[in-house]
């Protein structure tokens, strides 16, 4: 029963530190333009995927007889 008189009132000042940073957050218009950043994410940089081009090693080299054996 004593842990409730140390509980509450923790949980009281959870709760209004909750509500204090939501107001906050409304104040300060992060609410606004709740479309903005998912569509930001999607068209920004519309020139199209990267893609890294590797060089091609010369025939005969290490790499393409390790492909021959399936070694890596």
């Amino acid at each position: 029963m004593i842990d409730f008189f140390f509980l509450v009132p923790i949980a009281i000042g959870m709760g209004l530190a909750g509500l204090a940073s939501f107001m906050w957050t409304l104040k300060s218009g992060q609410y606004e333009d709740l479309e903005g950043a998912a569509e930001r994410i999607l068209f920004e940089g519309s020139e199209g995927p990267v893609v890294e081009k590797r060089p091609v090693p010369p025939a005969g080299t290490q790499s393409d007889q390790r492909k021959k054996r399936g070694q890596r």
